[in-house]
């Protein structure tokens, strides 16, 4: 089973193959291509797809998903493999749905957190039953550190140095340093805070981490997490699989 799993988000777009469940392929595009769609699709043998999207679809790139494939649009009411226990299951992001997803079957009867560190920063638990159970969503660290200058008179923009750790000095004896500690070592006292209550009340629990900041709490976590960039495509696979044989 060839599918192909396509993730359209705020700033990218993802397109990852699978062959029979396991990632054989995958891309980063600035922009939606279906130019280049085509061409992946045709190479790859594609049979089966599944499309994700934030933003606008281009007309012309459903239309050829539709025509050729056992095509799948993820919506509110797309079937599961995993049940939702959420009181607004029209609202619940598609990101989210989908990590959740790939993080029960990466580790099926568990009990999962999973952490999407990007533009909000988004903790879900995924119990050993695969029942989603919700969590929380916040700022994510580009977006605190934006947020500080934005809505103020006088504090400077600090940008994120890629690859960068926070540092020792936890008081920060500078404006600079005061406002990096908040947004970076605010949203890691958030996180560690939080993985602390769901250990206390899901036993055993794994803890996996997606997302574009996810090595920065990985790299500063002392304690045993796992890091999958690919877990919402996973996720996307997995559901699309579900609907394939269903």
């Amino acid at each position: 089973m060839m599918n192909l799993a396509i993730d359209i988000g705020n700033t990218r777009t993802k397109v990852a193959v699978f062959d029979n469940g396991e990632l054989v392929h995958k891309e980063f595009w600035d922009t939606p291509s279906t130019e280049r769609l085509e061409q992946l699709a045709y190479n790859q043998k594609v049979e089966n797809a599944i499309l994700s999207t934030t933003a606008k679809v281009p007309l012309d790139m459903e239309a050829f998903l539709k025509l050729n494939f056992f095509y799948l649009r993820l919506e509110t009411d797309t079937p599961l493999p995993i049940k939702l226990s959420y009181k607004t299951p029209h609202t619940l992001g598609k990101d989210r749905i989908a990590a959740a997803t790939g993080a029960s079957y990466l580790f099926p009867g568990e009990h999962v957190l999973v952490i999407d560190a990007g533009t909000c920063i988004t903790m879900d638990v995924v119990n050993s039953e695969r029942e989603f159970l919700g969590g929380n969503i916040s700022p994510g660290v580009e977006m605190r550190l934006k947020a500080m200058h934005h809505f103020t008179a006088n504090l400077p923009l600090v940008k994120i140095v890629p690859g960068r750790l926070p540092t020792d000095n936890w008081l920060g004896d500078s404006t600079e340093l005061a406002i990096r500690n908040g947004g970076e070592l605010g949203a890691l006292l958030e996180v560690t805070a939080f993985m602390k209550k769901c250990k206390r009340l899901f036993k055993p629990l794994r803890v996996i981490f997606t997302g574009g900041d996810a090595d920065f709490f990985v790299k500063t976590i002392k304690t045993k997490i796992f890091a999958n960039s690919n877990l919402v495509l996973t996720g996307l696979d997995k559901i699309l699989q579900h609907n394939v044989e269903n």
